[in-house]
Protein backbone atom coordinates (compact mmCIF):
# COMPACT_ATOMS: atom_id res chain seq x y z
CA UNK A 1 0.00 0.00 0.00
CA UNK A 2 1.52 3.72 -0.67
CA UNK A 3 2.16 5.89 1.84
CA UNK A 4 0.08 9.18 1.65
CA UNK A 5 3.27 11.13 0.08
CA UNK A 6 3.29 8.58 -2.33
CA UNK A 7 -0.40 8.84 -3.07
CA UNK A 8 0.23 13.01 -3.84
CA UNK A 9 2.52 12.18 -6.17
CA UNK A 10 -0.18 9.64 -8.10
CA UNK A 11 -3.47 12.41 -7.97
CA UNK A 12 -1.21 15.27 -6.56
CA UNK A 13 -4.32 17.16 -4.84
CA UNK A 14 -4.51 14.26 -2.28
CA UNK A 15 -1.54 15.36 -0.73
CA UNK A 16 -3.63 18.06 2.06
CA UNK A 17 -5.78 15.21 3.09
CA UNK A 18 -5.68 12.85 6.15
CA UNK A 19 -7.20 9.93 6.00
CA UNK A 20 -8.99 9.72 9.48
CA UNK A 21 -9.87 5.97 10.62
CA UNK A 22 -13.29 4.71 11.46
CA UNK A 23 -15.40 1.44 11.22
CA UNK A 24 -16.57 1.94 7.72
CA UNK A 25 -17.07 4.03 4.14
CA UNK A 26 -20.02 5.33 2.19
CA UNK A 27 -18.63 5.66 -1.34
CA UNK A 28 -22.39 7.14 -2.38
CA UNK A 29 -21.74 10.11 -5.12
CA UNK A 30 -21.56 13.63 -3.58
CA UNK A 31 -23.81 16.17 -5.31
CA UNK A 32 -22.10 19.65 -5.61
CA UNK A 33 -23.74 22.80 -7.79
CA UNK A 34 -21.67 25.60 -9.38
CA UNK A 35 -23.50 28.64 -9.93
CA UNK A 36 -24.36 28.89 -13.94
CA UNK A 37 -26.27 27.71 -16.39
CA UNK A 38 -27.30 23.88 -17.92
CA UNK A 39 -25.01 22.65 -19.62
CA UNK A 40 -21.91 25.06 -18.33
CA UNK A 41 -19.72 22.41 -17.80
CA UNK A 42 -19.72 20.77 -21.36
CA UNK A 43 -19.17 24.31 -22.58
CA UNK A 44 -16.36 24.17 -25.30
CA UNK A 45 -16.48 28.53 -25.41
CA UNK A 46 -12.93 29.62 -25.23
CA UNK A 47 -14.09 31.75 -22.32
CA UNK A 48 -14.93 29.29 -19.77
CA UNK A 49 -17.59 29.02 -16.89
CA UNK A 50 -17.50 28.35 -13.38
CA UNK A 51 -18.55 25.13 -14.43
CA UNK A 52 -16.57 24.30 -17.74
CA UNK A 53 -13.11 25.63 -15.53
CA UNK A 54 -13.94 22.86 -13.11
CA UNK A 55 -14.54 20.43 -15.17
CA UNK A 56 -11.29 21.13 -17.06
CA UNK A 57 -9.03 21.11 -14.04
CA UNK A 58 -10.35 17.87 -12.60
CA UNK A 59 -9.63 16.23 -16.25
CA UNK A 60 -6.65 17.82 -17.56
CA UNK A 61 -3.68 18.32 -14.94
CA UNK A 62 -0.95 20.73 -15.87
CA UNK A 63 2.63 20.16 -14.46
CA UNK A 64 1.10 21.48 -10.77
CA UNK A 65 -2.08 22.28 -9.36
CA UNK A 66 -4.19 23.56 -6.71
CA UNK A 67 -5.42 21.66 -3.39
CA UNK A 68 -8.76 22.64 -1.15
CA UNK A 69 -6.40 25.36 0.38
CA UNK A 70 -5.35 27.11 -2.86
CA UNK A 71 -1.36 25.66 -2.44
CA UNK A 72 0.63 24.49 -5.42
CA UNK A 73 1.21 21.31 -5.16
CA UNK A 74 2.79 18.31 -7.74
CA UNK A 75 0.61 17.19 -10.65
CA UNK A 76 2.22 15.73 -13.98
CA UNK A 77 5.56 17.48 -12.22
CA UNK A 78 6.60 15.61 -8.76
CA UNK A 79 9.00 17.81 -8.01
CA UNK A 80 10.73 21.54 -9.13
CA UNK A 81 13.97 23.55 -8.58
CA UNK A 82 14.08 27.42 -9.05
CA UNK A 83 17.66 28.59 -9.52
CA UNK A 84 18.61 31.19 -7.37
CA UNK A 85 17.86 34.16 -9.72
CA UNK A 86 14.77 33.41 -10.02
CA UNK A 87 14.89 33.18 -13.52
CA UNK A 88 14.87 29.19 -14.37
CA UNK A 89 12.34 26.83 -13.05
CA UNK A 90 13.52 22.91 -13.47
CA UNK A 91 10.44 20.33 -12.95
CA UNK A 92 10.78 16.39 -13.00
CA UNK A 93 8.12 14.70 -14.41
CA UNK A 94 6.11 11.81 -12.56
CA UNK A 95 6.76 8.39 -13.91
CA UNK A 96 3.45 6.83 -15.90
CA UNK A 97 1.66 7.73 -19.17
CA UNK A 98 -0.57 10.14 -20.67
CA UNK A 99 -4.19 8.96 -21.19
CA UNK A 100 -3.24 7.78 -24.56
CA UNK A 101 -1.27 5.17 -23.04
CA UNK A 102 1.90 6.92 -24.00
CA UNK A 103 4.91 7.35 -21.51
CA UNK A 104 5.23 10.65 -20.33
CA UNK A 105 8.95 12.46 -21.74
CA UNK A 106 10.15 16.10 -21.23
CA UNK A 107 9.59 16.16 -25.35
CA UNK A 108 6.06 15.57 -24.94
CA UNK A 109 5.34 18.04 -21.97
CA UNK A 110 7.62 20.86 -23.34
CA UNK A 111 4.97 21.00 -26.87
CA UNK A 112 2.27 20.50 -24.73
CA UNK A 113 2.88 23.65 -22.26
CA UNK A 114 3.80 24.76 -25.94
CA UNK A 115 0.38 24.31 -27.31
CA UNK A 116 -1.22 25.48 -23.50
CA UNK A 117 0.44 28.75 -24.08
CA UNK A 118 -0.72 28.99 -27.46
CA UNK A 119 -4.21 28.65 -26.80
CA UNK A 120 -3.98 31.62 -24.67
CA UNK A 121 -3.75 33.82 -27.78
CA UNK A 122 -3.17 37.71 -27.01
CA UNK A 123 -5.47 37.52 -23.32
CA UNK A 124 -4.81 38.73 -19.88
CA UNK A 125 -3.24 35.08 -18.67
CA UNK A 126 -0.99 35.61 -21.92
CA UNK A 127 0.52 38.95 -20.40
CA UNK A 128 1.10 37.37 -17.25
CA UNK A 129 3.03 34.53 -18.50
CA UNK A 130 5.15 36.83 -21.18
CA UNK A 131 7.72 36.70 -18.88
CA UNK A 132 8.26 33.20 -20.38
CA UNK A 133 11.18 32.61 -22.52
CA UNK A 134 11.74 29.05 -23.19
CA UNK A 135 10.54 25.72 -22.21
CA UNK A 136 13.27 23.45 -23.09
CA UNK A 137 13.21 19.37 -22.78
CA UNK A 138 16.22 18.28 -21.02
CA UNK A 139 17.59 14.21 -19.72
CA UNK A 140 14.72 11.95 -19.29
CA UNK A 141 11.61 13.59 -17.82
CA UNK A 142 12.92 16.97 -16.72
CA UNK A 143 11.99 20.27 -18.63
CA UNK A 144 13.18 23.82 -17.83
CA UNK A 145 11.26 26.67 -17.83
CA UNK A 146 13.39 29.47 -18.78
CA UNK A 147 12.06 33.35 -17.78
CA UNK A 148 13.11 36.94 -19.34
CA UNK A 149 12.68 38.06 -15.43
CA UNK A 150 12.12 36.98 -11.77
CA UNK A 151 8.22 35.44 -11.76
CA UNK A 152 7.45 35.13 -7.64
CA UNK A 153 4.37 33.82 -8.40
CA UNK A 154 4.80 31.44 -11.91
CA UNK A 155 3.99 28.33 -10.16
CA UNK A 156 0.47 29.75 -9.14
CA UNK A 157 0.07 30.71 -13.06
CA UNK A 158 0.73 27.05 -14.25
CA UNK A 159 -1.81 25.51 -11.93
CA UNK A 160 -4.52 27.78 -13.79
CA UNK A 161 -6.76 25.62 -15.75
CA UNK A 162 -6.01 27.16 -18.91
CA UNK A 163 -2.46 25.65 -18.27
CA UNK A 164 -3.69 21.97 -18.45
CA UNK A 165 -1.63 19.77 -20.51
CA UNK A 166 -3.43 17.78 -23.52
CA UNK A 167 -1.69 14.66 -25.19
CA UNK A 168 -3.43 14.28 -28.65
CA UNK A 169 -6.35 15.67 -27.72
CA UNK A 170 -7.17 14.09 -24.32
CA UNK A 171 -6.00 15.01 -20.18
CA UNK A 172 -4.84 12.99 -18.08
CA UNK A 173 -7.22 13.34 -14.96
CA UNK A 174 -6.69 13.21 -12.22
CA UNK A 175 -11.01 12.39 -12.95
CA UNK A 176 -12.88 11.42 -15.85
CA UNK A 177 -16.03 12.90 -16.88
CA UNK A 178 -19.25 11.46 -18.66
CA UNK A 179 -22.25 13.08 -19.39
CA UNK A 180 -26.17 12.37 -18.24
CA UNK A 181 -28.42 15.17 -19.33
CA UNK A 182 -27.16 18.07 -17.30
CA UNK A 183 -25.29 16.33 -14.97
CA UNK A 184 -21.38 15.93 -14.81
CA UNK A 185 -20.56 13.16 -13.61
CA UNK A 186 -16.65 12.54 -12.62
CA UNK A 187 -14.68 9.64 -11.45
CA UNK A 188 -11.50 9.22 -9.74
CA UNK A 189 -9.06 7.70 -12.13
CA UNK A 190 -7.46 4.24 -11.33
CA UNK A 191 -3.80 5.23 -11.51
CA UNK A 192 -3.10 2.08 -12.58
CA UNK A 193 -4.45 2.76 -15.64
CA UNK A 194 -1.89 6.08 -15.79
CA UNK A 195 0.93 3.25 -15.46
CA UNK A 196 1.33 4.36 -11.82
CA UNK A 197 1.19 2.13 -8.96
CA UNK A 198 -1.73 1.30 -7.99
CA UNK A 199 -3.39 2.15 -4.76
CA UNK A 200 -4.60 -0.60 -2.63
CA UNK A 201 -8.49 -0.63 -2.16
CA UNK A 202 -9.13 2.47 -4.45
CA UNK A 203 -13.13 2.32 -5.23
CA UNK A 204 -13.14 2.26 -1.26
CA UNK A 205 -10.79 5.44 -0.90
CA UNK A 206 -13.07 7.21 -3.61
CA UNK A 207 -16.55 8.51 -4.75
CA UNK A 208 -17.82 9.77 -8.18
CA UNK A 209 -18.62 13.61 -7.84
CA UNK A 210 -22.46 14.69 -9.56
CA UNK A 211 -21.86 18.37 -11.07
CA UNK A 212 -24.92 20.28 -11.73
CA UNK A 213 -24.68 23.93 -13.26
CA UNK A 214 -27.91 25.54 -11.82
CA UNK A 215 -28.93 29.81 -11.75
CA UNK A 216 -28.05 31.15 -8.18
CA UNK A 217 -31.81 30.70 -6.61
CA UNK A 218 -32.11 27.32 -7.84
CA UNK A 219 -28.49 26.38 -6.38
CA UNK A 220 -29.31 27.12 -3.22
CA UNK A 221 -33.01 25.64 -3.27
CA UNK A 222 -30.94 22.25 -4.50
CA UNK A 223 -28.71 22.88 -1.39
CA UNK A 224 -31.86 23.71 0.80
CA UNK A 225 -33.83 20.08 0.02
CA UNK A 226 -30.87 18.07 0.20
CA UNK A 227 -30.17 17.35 -3.51
CA UNK A 228 -26.72 18.93 -3.46
CA UNK A 229 -24.70 19.21 -0.27
CA UNK A 230 -22.22 21.93 -1.90
CA UNK A 231 -22.61 24.53 -3.85
CA UNK A 232 -19.90 26.61 -5.16
CA UNK A 233 -19.36 30.37 -7.51
CA UNK A 234 -21.61 32.05 -5.49
CA UNK A 235 -21.26 35.86 -6.82
CA UNK A 236 -22.56 38.92 -5.45
CA UNK A 237 -25.62 38.71 -7.59
CA UNK A 238 -27.35 35.83 -5.96
CA UNK A 239 -25.70 36.11 -2.44
CA UNK A 240 -29.15 37.20 -1.15
CA UNK A 241 -30.73 33.82 -2.14
CA UNK A 242 -28.48 32.86 0.74
CA UNK A 243 -31.13 34.20 3.88
CA UNK A 244 -32.76 30.97 3.15
CA UNK A 245 -30.10 28.91 4.53
CA UNK A 246 -30.97 27.96 8.10
CA UNK A 247 -28.10 27.11 10.39
CA UNK A 248 -28.72 23.16 10.69
CA UNK A 249 -28.66 22.84 6.90
CA UNK A 250 -24.90 24.14 6.34
CA UNK A 251 -22.60 26.86 6.89
CA UNK A 252 -22.11 30.39 4.45
CA UNK A 253 -18.29 30.36 3.90
CA UNK A 254 -16.26 33.71 2.29
CA UNK A 255 -13.39 33.24 0.06
CA UNK A 256 -10.75 35.75 1.13
CA UNK A 257 -9.83 36.89 -2.64
CA UNK A 258 -8.83 39.99 -3.78
CA UNK A 259 -8.94 41.72 -7.49
CA UNK A 260 -11.30 43.64 -9.44
CA UNK A 261 -15.17 44.66 -8.23
CA UNK A 262 -16.39 47.88 -9.51
CA UNK A 263 -17.31 49.89 -12.90
CA UNK A 264 -15.42 49.74 -16.10
CA UNK A 265 -15.91 53.34 -18.16
CA UNK A 266 -17.18 51.31 -21.61
CA UNK A 267 -16.86 54.23 -23.82
CA UNK A 268 -15.53 57.49 -24.18
CA UNK A 269 -18.86 59.41 -25.72
CA UNK A 270 -20.48 62.52 -24.27
CA UNK A 271 -20.18 63.31 -20.52
CA UNK A 272 -17.88 60.30 -20.12
CA UNK A 273 -15.64 62.34 -22.65
CA UNK A 274 -13.65 63.80 -19.87
CA UNK A 275 -11.70 62.48 -17.18
CA UNK A 276 -13.02 64.61 -14.78
CA UNK A 277 -16.44 63.88 -15.63
CA UNK A 278 -15.42 59.95 -15.08
CA UNK A 279 -14.25 60.98 -11.52
CA UNK A 280 -17.12 62.67 -10.85
CA UNK A 281 -19.23 59.45 -10.94
CA UNK A 282 -16.23 57.80 -9.07
CA UNK A 283 -16.75 60.31 -6.61
CA UNK A 284 -20.45 59.95 -5.91
CA UNK A 285 -19.92 56.58 -4.81
CA UNK A 286 -20.80 55.56 -1.44
CA UNK A 287 -18.53 52.39 -1.22
CA UNK A 288 -19.26 50.57 2.26
CA UNK A 289 -23.21 52.08 1.58
CA UNK A 290 -23.02 49.58 -1.67
CA UNK A 291 -22.53 46.25 0.35
CA UNK A 292 -24.44 47.11 3.58
CA UNK A 293 -27.61 45.81 2.50
CA UNK A 294 -25.84 42.26 2.35
CA UNK A 295 -24.63 42.64 6.01
CA UNK A 296 -20.66 41.33 5.07
CA UNK A 297 -18.23 41.82 7.79
CA UNK A 298 -15.28 42.30 7.10
CA UNK A 299 -15.37 43.42 3.07
CA UNK A 300 -12.70 45.83 2.40
CA UNK A 301 -13.66 49.10 0.53
CA UNK A 302 -11.24 51.03 -1.89
CA UNK A 303 -10.92 53.76 -4.21
CA UNK A 304 -7.59 52.12 -5.25
CA UNK A 305 -7.52 50.09 -8.66
CA UNK A 306 -5.00 47.81 -7.18
CA UNK A 307 -5.58 46.08 -3.86
CA UNK A 308 -3.58 47.95 -0.81
CA UNK A 309 -0.77 45.99 0.51
CA UNK A 310 -0.01 43.29 -2.03
CA UNK A 311 3.26 41.68 -2.42
CA UNK A 312 5.42 45.00 -4.35
CA UNK A 313 3.16 47.79 -3.13
CA UNK A 314 5.29 50.60 -2.71
CA UNK A 315 2.69 52.25 -0.23
CA UNK A 316 2.89 55.75 -2.46
CA UNK A 317 -0.20 55.70 -3.82
CA UNK A 318 -3.00 56.22 -1.48
CA UNK A 319 -6.92 55.85 -1.00
CA UNK A 320 -8.53 58.99 -3.38
CA UNK A 321 -9.96 61.79 -1.20
CA UNK A 322 -9.24 61.13 1.78
CA UNK A 323 -9.30 64.68 2.86
CA UNK A 324 -12.84 65.24 1.73
CA UNK A 325 -16.27 63.94 3.21
CA UNK A 326 -18.21 61.67 0.95
CA UNK A 327 -20.67 65.37 1.04
CA UNK A 328 -17.70 67.43 0.40
CA UNK A 329 -16.96 64.79 -3.09
CA UNK A 330 -20.90 65.09 -4.54
CA UNK A 331 -20.94 68.53 -4.04
CA UNK A 332 -17.79 68.46 -6.70
CA UNK A 333 -18.76 65.99 -8.75
CA UNK A 334 -22.64 67.59 -8.92
CA UNK A 335 -20.50 70.92 -9.80
CA UNK A 336 -19.22 69.22 -12.76
CA UNK A 337 -21.94 67.68 -13.52
CA UNK A 338 -23.52 71.06 -13.88
CA UNK A 339 -21.15 72.83 -15.88
CA UNK A 340 -20.56 70.07 -18.20
CA UNK A 341 -21.91 71.16 -21.85
CA UNK A 342 -21.83 69.24 -25.49
CA UNK A 343 -18.92 70.00 -28.28
CA UNK A 344 -21.81 72.80 -29.33
CA UNK A 345 -22.00 74.52 -26.01
CA UNK A 346 -25.12 72.93 -25.90
CA UNK A 347 -26.90 70.80 -23.01
CA UNK A 348 -25.16 67.56 -22.54
CA UNK A 349 -28.39 65.89 -22.80
CA UNK A 350 -29.34 67.64 -25.60
CA UNK A 351 -26.25 66.63 -27.78
CA UNK A 352 -24.47 63.64 -26.29
CA UNK A 353 -24.51 60.16 -27.57
CA UNK A 354 -23.53 58.87 -23.92
CA UNK A 355 -26.14 60.89 -22.15
CA UNK A 356 -29.70 61.63 -22.35
CA UNK A 357 -32.21 64.24 -20.80
CA UNK A 358 -34.66 62.29 -18.42
CA UNK A 359 -36.28 64.53 -15.62
CA UNK A 360 -34.25 66.58 -13.23
CA UNK A 361 -31.19 64.28 -14.19
CA UNK A 362 -28.31 66.78 -16.56
CA UNK A 363 -26.63 63.20 -18.01
CA UNK A 364 -28.15 59.76 -17.63
CA UNK A 365 -26.20 56.79 -18.27
CA UNK A 366 -26.69 53.17 -19.04
CA UNK A 367 -24.81 50.49 -16.79
CA UNK A 368 -24.88 46.14 -17.03
CA UNK A 369 -24.75 44.32 -14.29
CA UNK A 370 -26.03 40.96 -14.03
CA UNK A 371 -29.24 39.32 -13.66
CA UNK A 372 -29.61 38.50 -9.55
CA UNK A 373 -31.77 39.99 -6.82
CA UNK A 374 -28.24 41.30 -5.38
CA UNK A 375 -27.25 42.91 -8.75
CA UNK A 376 -30.80 44.92 -8.40
CA UNK A 377 -29.81 45.88 -4.84
CA UNK A 378 -26.57 47.43 -6.22
CA UNK A 379 -27.96 49.14 -8.95
CA UNK A 380 -30.41 50.69 -6.65
CA UNK A 381 -27.48 52.15 -4.48
CA UNK A 382 -25.87 52.99 -7.50
CA UNK A 383 -29.20 54.72 -8.85
CA UNK A 384 -28.96 56.70 -5.22
CA UNK A 385 -25.63 57.95 -5.10
CA UNK A 386 -25.55 59.29 -8.96
CA UNK A 387 -28.94 60.69 -8.34
CA UNK A 388 -26.93 62.75 -5.76
CA UNK A 389 -24.71 64.66 -8.68
CA UNK A 390 -27.55 65.10 -10.68
CA UNK A 391 -26.80 61.51 -12.91
CA UNK A 392 -29.68 59.03 -14.20
CA UNK A 393 -28.78 55.84 -14.03
CA UNK A 394 -30.55 52.66 -16.52
CA UNK A 395 -29.92 49.27 -16.95
CA UNK A 396 -28.30 48.06 -20.19
CA UNK A 397 -29.17 44.74 -21.42
CA UNK A 398 -25.67 43.57 -22.37
CA UNK A 399 -22.17 45.44 -21.68
CA UNK A 400 -21.64 46.02 -25.11
CA UNK A 401 -24.60 48.46 -25.05
CA UNK A 402 -23.85 49.63 -21.57
CA UNK A 403 -21.70 53.24 -20.34
CA UNK A 404 -20.21 51.59 -17.87
CA UNK A 405 -20.09 47.78 -16.90
CA UNK A 406 -19.55 45.78 -13.91
CA UNK A 407 -16.06 44.11 -13.59
CA UNK A 408 -15.84 41.34 -11.24
CA UNK A 409 -12.78 39.05 -11.02
CA UNK A 410 -11.03 37.33 -8.62
CA UNK A 411 -6.94 37.81 -8.69
CA UNK A 412 -5.18 35.10 -9.96
CA UNK A 413 -1.85 35.98 -8.28
CA UNK A 414 -1.56 38.90 -5.65
CA UNK A 415 0.61 41.21 -7.76
CA UNK A 416 -0.09 44.71 -9.15
CA UNK A 417 0.43 43.49 -13.03
CA UNK A 418 -2.50 41.19 -12.48
CA UNK A 419 -4.85 44.22 -12.32
CA UNK A 420 -3.39 46.40 -15.06
CA UNK A 421 -3.50 43.64 -17.50
CA UNK A 422 -7.01 43.18 -16.98
CA UNK A 423 -7.53 47.05 -17.58
CA UNK A 424 -5.27 46.93 -20.61
CA UNK A 425 -5.98 48.46 -24.05
CA UNK A 426 -5.66 44.24 -25.28
CA UNK A 427 -8.01 42.79 -22.96
CA UNK A 428 -10.21 44.97 -24.98
CA UNK A 429 -12.67 45.53 -22.13
CA UNK A 430 -13.60 49.24 -22.31
CA UNK A 431 -11.59 52.45 -21.65
CA UNK A 432 -7.81 52.29 -20.72
CA UNK A 433 -4.35 53.63 -20.75
CA UNK A 434 -1.71 53.64 -23.37
CA UNK A 435 0.70 55.23 -21.44
CA UNK A 436 -0.28 52.76 -18.22
CA UNK A 437 0.45 49.94 -20.75
CA UNK A 438 3.84 51.65 -21.83
CA UNK A 439 4.71 51.56 -17.99
CA UNK A 440 3.70 48.01 -17.66
CA UNK A 441 5.69 46.91 -20.85
CA UNK A 442 8.61 48.98 -19.20
CA UNK A 443 8.55 46.76 -15.98
CA UNK A 444 8.64 43.66 -18.25
CA UNK A 445 12.53 44.44 -18.82
CA UNK A 446 12.94 46.07 -15.71
CA UNK A 447 16.51 45.50 -14.47
CA UNK A 448 15.24 44.81 -10.83
CA UNK A 449 12.22 43.88 -8.74
CA UNK A 450 12.13 47.61 -7.37
CA UNK A 451 12.66 49.33 -10.21
CA UNK A 452 9.93 47.02 -11.65
CA UNK A 453 7.80 47.60 -8.35
CA UNK A 454 8.46 51.27 -9.28
CA UNK A 455 7.22 51.28 -12.84
CA UNK A 456 3.91 49.65 -11.94
CA UNK A 457 3.43 51.66 -9.60
CA UNK A 458 3.69 54.68 -12.28
CA UNK A 459 0.88 52.14 -14.44
CA UNK A 460 -1.55 52.42 -11.77
CA UNK A 461 -0.89 56.66 -10.83
CA UNK A 462 -1.62 56.41 -14.89
CA UNK A 463 -4.36 54.68 -15.38
CA UNK A 464 -6.34 55.84 -12.32
CA UNK A 465 -5.58 59.76 -13.76
CA UNK A 466 -7.38 58.57 -16.68
CA UNK A 467 -10.76 57.59 -14.64
CA UNK A 468 -11.68 54.38 -16.52
CA UNK A 469 -12.15 52.07 -13.96
CA UNK A 470 -14.46 53.16 -10.89
CA UNK A 471 -13.38 50.70 -7.90
CA UNK A 472 -15.18 49.28 -5.38
CA UNK A 473 -13.52 46.87 -3.17
CA UNK A 474 -12.99 43.32 -2.86
CA UNK A 475 -15.04 40.77 -5.16
CA UNK A 476 -16.91 38.54 -3.31
CA UNK A 477 -16.87 34.93 -3.39
CA UNK A 478 -19.28 31.92 -1.62
CA UNK A 479 -20.12 28.75 -1.03
CA UNK A 480 -22.66 26.80 0.87
CA UNK A 481 -20.82 24.09 2.60
CA UNK A 482 -22.97 20.61 4.47
CA UNK A 483 -21.31 20.41 7.85
CA UNK A 484 -20.62 16.32 6.41
CA UNK A 485 -18.61 17.67 3.41
CA UNK A 486 -14.65 16.61 3.75
CA UNK A 487 -12.03 18.36 1.01
CA UNK A 488 -13.49 22.35 0.95
CA UNK A 489 -11.60 24.85 2.29
CA UNK A 490 -11.73 28.73 2.03
CA UNK A 491 -8.83 30.22 0.09
CA UNK A 492 -7.48 33.45 -1.37
CA UNK A 493 -7.90 32.16 -4.89
CA UNK A 494 -12.08 31.47 -4.44
CA UNK A 495 -11.18 28.26 -6.22
CA UNK A 496 -12.36 24.72 -4.72
CA UNK A 497 -11.12 21.70 -6.88
CA UNK A 498 -13.68 18.77 -7.03
CA UNK A 499 -10.56 15.89 -6.74
CA UNK A 500 -10.15 16.35 -2.73
CA UNK A 501 -14.36 16.37 -2.50
CA UNK A 502 -13.61 12.65 -4.09
CA UNK A 503 -11.20 11.36 -1.35
CA UNK A 504 -13.16 9.48 1.20
CA UNK A 505 -12.07 8.86 4.99
CA UNK A 506 -11.04 5.41 5.68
Amino acid sequence: MLSKRQASRVLAVAAAFTLASCSGYDNSALGVAVVGQPGDPFSESSDLSAGAVLVRASTVEGLVAFDDAGRVIPALADRWIVTDDGQSYIFRLRDGNWATGEPITAESARRAINAALKALDDGPLAHDLAGIDEVRAMAGRVIEIRLTRPMPYLLQLLAQPELGLYRKGQGTGPMSVTRSGGIATLSAIDPAKLGLPPIDKWAERTRQIHLHALPGAQAVAAFNDGSVDLVLGGRIQDFLQTRSVGILRGTIQLDPVVGLFGLHVMNDKGFLSEPANREALAMAVDREGLISPFGLGGWSATTRIVTPSLDGDLGTIGERWGEQTLDQRRAIAAARVRSWHGPAGTPSQERAPGARQSGAHHVRLRVWLPEGSGATVLFNRLVADFATIGVGLDRAKDADAADLALVDDVARYPRAGWYLNRLSCQAGRGLCSQEADARVAEAASAATPAERAALLTEAEAELTGANVFIPFGTPIRWSLVRGSVDGFSVNPWGWHPLMPLAWLTK
